[in-house]
């Protein structure tokens, strides 16, 4: 029984695949509690089906789902989440520009916390990444009071019942601390490595970093306006 699964969200990455498989394995080899990988194909037009079914047929602790069409991060994410039956739950970015070793940093915390973030020290990318991150975050702040200085981190830890019950909409992936939050969950940060993307494209553009979680803040405070909050006392 897997204590921790990752979710892998891919679109149009066969030139990190290989790379992710061999980190992710050896990670599985001295992880703090046995770990599986979930790839969720978030509809890759390249090569990365196949060389999914490949990675998961000769590894035993590595699984996939795949989407008919592209339906972006977020969707990616939430259908991870829905999947996996393990009590914790984390996710990485398939461009391994964080180093999965990290999650053990993170696992540490879990056991006081319900989501565990990392937030990215001495960051790679170049200066309008870095500025348009910045300017995104603090605008998140101001509206979700999250305390959080990089929500956008892909290296996060989360227990498996809190996650399944976030309504995950476009966007929100940016807001899982909140939504942790309104469940009265317990969240931290903790520092994490960060590294230059090795290969493949960003599938992010100005927009997506700064005008885009401008728009998603709104959703977030109508969602925080309307959401349900209940804990069953007993059941017969």
């Amino acid at each position: 029984m897997y204590e921790f699964t990752i979710i892998v969200p891919v679109y149009n990455e066969e030139e990190n695949l290989e790379r992710v498989e061999k980190e992710l394995l050896a990670y599985t080899k001295i992880a703090s509690k046995k770990t599986s990988i979930l790839f969720v194909n978030d509809g890759s037009s390249d090569n990365s089906q196949a060389l999914i079914e490949a990675i998961c047929k000769r590894n035993e602790a590595f699984n996939f789902i795949s989407f008919k069409d592209n339906r972006g991060l977020s969707a990616a994410i939430k259908a991870g989440f829905d999947t996996v039956e393990s009590p914790l739950v984390g996710y990485i970015d398939s461009d391994l520009q964080t180093d999965p070793e990290d999650f053990n940093l993170l696992l540490k915390h879990i056991d006081e916390y319900d989501l565990v973030t990392g937030v990215r020290a001495d960051r790679k990318d170049k200066f309008v990444k870095n500025m348009s991150s910045k300017i995104a975050n603090g605008i998140r702040r101001t509206f979700t009071h999250d305390g959080m200085d990089d929500t956008g981190c892909p290296l996060k830890v989360i227990k498996t019942d809190y996650a399944k019950r976030i309504p995950m909409f476009k966007g929100l992936h940016r807001f899982l601390p909140a939504m942790i939050l309104l469940q009265n969950g317990k969240i931290i940060q903790v520092p994490v490595k960060h590294f230059p993307r090795m290969a493949g494209t960003a599938k992010f553009g100005l927009w997506n970093r700064l005008i885009g979680p401008l728009m998603d803040c709104f959703a977030y405070l109508w969602m925080k306006k309307k959401y349900i909050n209940y804990e069953i006392k007993s059941k017969g």
